[in-house]
């Protein structure tokens, strides 16, 4: 007697998903993320900082300073400040100029080297130069090669990043050499633009130069600079129309921190005992950064000085401090500071 069969298994149909299953779960978390995101941007100052290499790390210094607190999520180029009504957005520092220009951002700290490249430079205003990212935008040529000056370069091949500021030095704005009716070919080159000589190129490009190091290790020498260049805190000639007068007040309290960060690490507080007959002496050495504050002390003659000196001098006065008559000398460090601005 056989077995009785068994019926098949028969595996339901999954209901279906509008949403598309886990996949759109996902997705709609992250929708729901940056509609969070977007709705916690409204009523905050928007400020704009390099996203990465050493500007990136000199402006975390400087907003650490400045008591500007934070968090950054994991791959998020937006964070909220916890103290303050402002969030900050890491951009490429090339592309600042032109959020700030167009007042999509209120603040922002870039290179005045990429400002003048950026062509916004006649909208966006210089608030604070922040003493760091100091550099020279230059044309180097080859050390031995057979053209040494910007004229000989008239006519042949520029390899550079600044396309804009490269062609306006060679070509102006008529496109042409104005002297010698030559026209010069300006060609991008994203990196390593000192090799472009060696490679056979280019005849000379046009870089920043920091140290100089590496163009020296090129074969490179420079032979005109067309600007000098650190990093500035901007912003618009014309605020964006959502910017309050609330968040607007916001902009010189930043300024007035930086100011009293930068200050703080370049200057030390010196104070010292004298005669008042050395006085005018000692004065010459320690003028303070405005002027130097002097008390006097209960003994006949005497009085107390104290003055703002900078941190890369302070051995150097000393010295000169000590020969002058000078007593109890002091060197004391300062962790922050307000100097008006």
């Amino acid at each position: 007697m056989s077995a009785p069969a068994v019926p098949p298994t028969v595996t339901p149909p999954s209901e279906p998903s509008a949403m598309g299953g886990r996949a759109s779960k996902s997705s709609f978390g992250a929708e729901s993320t940056m509609s969070l995101l977007v709705d916690s941007l409204k009523d905050r100052l928007l400020f704009a900082v390099p996203k990465k290499g050493r500007l990136m790390e000199k402006t975390l210094e400087l907003l650490a300073g400045a008591d500007i607190k934070y968090n950054r999520a994991h791959r998020l180029d937006v964070a909220l400040v916890q103290n303050h009504p402002i969030a900050l957005v890491f951009l490429p520092a090339a592309d600042i100029p032109r959020f700030v220009a167009l007042g999509s951002v209120a603040l922002g700290i870039t290179g005045q080297d990429v400002i003048a490249e950026s062509t916004h430079a006649e909208q966006i205003t210089e608030l604070l130069s922040l003493g760091f990212g100091k550099c020279s935008l230059q044309v180097q040529v080859p050390v031995t090669g057979p053209i040494q000056t910007v004229e000989g370069l008239s006519g042949g091949r520029i390899a550079t990043s600044f396309e804009v500021l490269a062609a306006e030095l060679f070509n102006g704005k008529e496109g042409v050499d104005s002297k010698t009716d030559k026209k010069t070919r300006v060609e991008y080159v994203g990196g390593s633009v000192e090799a472009a000589c060696a490679l056979g190129m280019a005849d000379g490009i046009v870089d920043l130069v920091e140290s100089g190091d590496t163009m020296r290790a090129a074969g490179l020498h420079a032979i005109h600079t067309l600007m000098k260049s650190e990093a500035v805190l901007i912003t618009s000639k014309t605020p964006h129309s959502t910017l309050t007068p609330e968040l607007s007040s916001l902009i010189p309290l930043i300024k007035s921190r930086f100011a009293g960060v930068l200050a703080s690490k370049r200057y030390v507080y010196a104070s010292y005992n004298i005669e008042r007959k050395n006085l005018d002496k000692a004065l010459q050495i320690t003028p303070g950064r405005r002027a130097a504050t002097v008390s006097p002390l209960d003994t006949e003659g005497w009085v107390a000085v104290s003055a703002m000196v900078e941190r890369k001098e302070v051995a150097k006065v000393m010295d000169e401090l000590e020969r002058t008559g000078a007593e109890d000398i002091l060197i004391m460090a300062l962790d922050n500071c307000r100097v008006g601005v």
